[in-house]
């Protein structure tokens, strides 16, 4: 099986991941754990810097090439969306509560704003989809939810016992 964990940048995708795959007895335990931002750099799939957002540019033919004869795997990132998987978890947040963890965590207010924006148009949410159809995508609002229980709606989905849905989450007001 092949899992993708995505979301915009702060939603809490690293930290859930990370708790699931340290559950010893959790549904998790028979996949290996990728971070593919970690494997961005590691592996130098770096094609180009964004100076304008401060961000590595990655090259997505080679994530897609380095992931390609890996099964049972759970990979997380902001990117996970866009490789084969059978089931895609995105993880949203209200937009004032994603601005406000990428500007505690350091990011520019910019670069904050941008990805709340992003957050409030479902812009990966709809990219998911339409890559892999709602039949597989795993909408979860993390907006309240804390580390743990993220990591245990996660694993709910890895063990098969949460049904896809997409587009029930809403956060057209912070427009």
């Amino acid at each position: 099986m092949r899992v993708a964990v995505t979301g915009t940048p702060g939603t809490g995708k690293t930290t859930a991941v990370e708790l699931l795959a340290a559950d010893a007895d959790g549904p998790a335990v028979d996949l290996d754990v990728i971070h593919l931002n970690d494997v961005i750099h590691e592996e130098d799939f770096v094609v180009e810097h964004d100076e304008e957002r401060d961000s590595a540019v990655a090259d997505l033919d080679a994530l897609a090439d380095y992931l390609a004869d890996r099964d049972d795997v759970l990979f997380e990132s902001h990117l996970a969306h866009h490789f084969d998987a059978d089931r895609v978890v995105v993880l949203r947040c209200h937009p004032e509560e994603l601005e406000q963890r990428l500007t505690d965590r350091g990011e520019p207010a910019a670069k904050a704003e941008e990805n709340a924006e992003s957050e409030a148009l479902d812009v990966i949410l709809a990219e998911a989809v339409e890559r892999h159809g709602e039949d597989s995508v795993y909408e979860i609002d993390a907006t309240d939810l804390d580390p743990d229980e993220t990591a245990a709606a996660i694993g709910e989905v890895v063990a098969g016992e949460r049904e896809p849905q997409a587009g029930t989450v809403s956060f057209v007001d912070y427009l």
